[in-house]
C-alpha cells in the first residue's frame, strides 16, 4: 500500500489564548490587524448623550427623564409713557411794511447852473440843422434811429462796467468838411427830445470851433480852460438853453498844448465830472478831424462809443482806414455815411407825417 503523508495537525499543547478561531488565527498568523481602520480621536467621539441610539423592534425605548425648564419670569410692566405736551405755535404777526425809500445816489448829480442862451432857430434853417419842436423830416427821422443805436450801446456798455465812459461818445471824421459838426449838432438837439435823457455837446475842436456858432450861443470860457486851470470848475463852464434837455461846453480859449493837455491825468477827473451822479446824461464831444489833429485819437481813449462821419463823394477807403486806425482807444467804432443821394432799400423819412389822405 502506498504511504500517504498526513496532514499535520496543529499541536495539543498549545495555551488556550494561542488556539483561537480558525479566521482569529489568520488574522494573527498573517498580521491582518494592520488592515484594519484609523480609530477616531476621542475628541471626535460624539457624547453619548448625542448619540443615536438604534433599538430593535421589541426593544421598549427607555424614556429618561428631562428636568422642568423654569419659565421665564414675567417682565416688569412697563410704565406708561408720558404724554407728549403739545405746544402751540405762536403766531407772530409781521410789523407794517414801512413805505419803500427811494434810493439814495452815492454822489449827487452835477448841476450845471450856467445862463440859459436862447438857440437861433433860423440859423438852423438855413444851414439844414434840426429844429427843435418844429416839423417831422426825413432828416430828423434818420437822427432819431442813428440815436437809438447810441443810447442802446451805451446802455449795453453801462451793464458792461465801463461806468462814465458808457455816457460819453465822439463824433469824429478822418478830413475836414466831411460832416462831423453837422452830425453832432443833430444828434445832440434828437438825443434833447428824449424824455429821461438829457444831453451835453461838447466843442472839442480847440483849433476850428463851430458849434457855438451853429447854434448862435455867444463864446465863454471851455473845456481847454478846465483842464490847463485846476482851479476852474467844468460844470460852471457849460453854457443852457432855451431847448429843453440840451447843454453846451464851448472849446474855450485856444492853446498849441491840446494834445498835451488831454493826455494829462486831469482829463478823466474833468471829463467824470460833467456826468458825476447823472446817470441819465449822455456827452457828445465834436472833435477835429482824425488825420488833421491829434486830440481826436487822445479823447478816443475816454469814450465809449466813436462815430466816423465818412462823405458818400469825397471819403476814400484809405483815410477811413487810417482814421479808424488812429481811435483804437475807444472799443466801439461806428460808420456813419454822409451826402448820400441813393438809399438802396428805397424808403423815405418824413414823408408820412405829411400826408394828409
Amino acid at each position: 500500500m502506498t504511504e500517504q503523508s498526513k496532514i499535520p495537525v496543529p499541536p495539543q499543547d498549545e495555551p488556550a489564548e494561542v488556539k483561537g478561531s480558525l479566521i482569529e488565527r489568520v488574522v494573527r498568523n498573517y498580521d491582518l490587524v494592520k488592515l484594519a481602520p484609523a480609530p477616531i480621536p476621542e475628541e471626535l467621539i460624539p457624547p453619548a448623550a448625542k448619540r443615536r441610539r438604534y433599538r430593535r423592534v421589541d426593544e421598549v425605548a427607555e424614556v429618561e427623564e428631562v428636568a422642568p425648564v423654569a419659565a421665564p419670569a414675567p417682565e416688569p410692566a412697563a410704565a406708561p409713557r408720558a404724554r407728549p405736551e403739545v405746544v402751540e405755535p405762536e403766531v407772530i404777526v409781521p410789523a407794517a411794511a414801512a413805505p419803500p425809500t427811494e434810493l439814495v445816489q452815492s454822489v449827487a448829480p452835477v448841476q450845471f447852473k450856467g445862463a440859459v442862451n436862447p438857440v437861433n432857430r433860423q440859423n438852423l434853417r438855413d444851414q439844414g440843422l434840426i429844429v427843435p419842436e418844429g416839423s417831422v423830416t426825413a432828416l430828423l427821422e434818420e437822427f432819431r434811429i442813428v440815436k437809438r443805436q447810441l443810447l442802446l450801446n451805451a446802455g449795453h456798455l453801462q451793464q458792461q462796467g465801463m461806468g462814465y465812459a458808457a455816457q460819453r461818445v465822439l463824433i469824429c471824421s478822418p478830413h475836414p468838411g466831411e460832416g462831423k459838426t453837422f452830425t453832432a449838432v443833430n444828434l445832440a438837439l434828437a438825443i434833447a427830445a428824449e424824455k429821461e435823457t438829457e444831453v451835453l455837446l461838447v466843442d472839442a475842436d480847440f483849433a476850428k470851433p463851430s458849434v457855438l456858432s451853429s447854434l448862435g450861443l455867444p463864446g465863454g470860457k471851455g473845456l481847454m480852460d478846465a483842464l490847463s486851470d485846476p482851479s476852474i470848475d467844468v460844470a460852471d463852464c457849460v453854457q443852457g438853453t432855451d431847448v429843453s434837455g440840451l447843454w453846451v461846453l464851448p472849446a474855450g480859449n485856444a492853446t498849441t498844448s491840446d494834445t498835451e493837455y488831454l493826455s494829462s491825468s486831469r482829463t478823466r477827473q474833468v471829463l467824470d465830472r460833467l456826468v458825476e451822479g447823472a446817470p441819465h446824461r449822455f456827452v457828445i464831444f465834436d472833435s477835429p478831424p482824425a488825420l488833421a489833429a491829434s486830440p481826436a485819437a487822445e479823447l478816443a481813449k475816454y469814450v465809449g462809443q466813436a462815430v466816423v462821419v465818412a462823405r458818400a463823394d469825397r471819403t476814400g477807403q484809405g483815410s477811413l482806414e487810417d482814421a479808424i486806425r488812429l481811435l483804437s482807444g475807444c472799443p466801439n467804432i461806428q460808420l456813419l455815411l454822409n451826402a448820400v443821394h441813393f438809399s438802396p432799400s428805397g424808403r423815405r423819412f418824413g414823408s408820412y407825417y405829411g400826408y394828409g389822405g
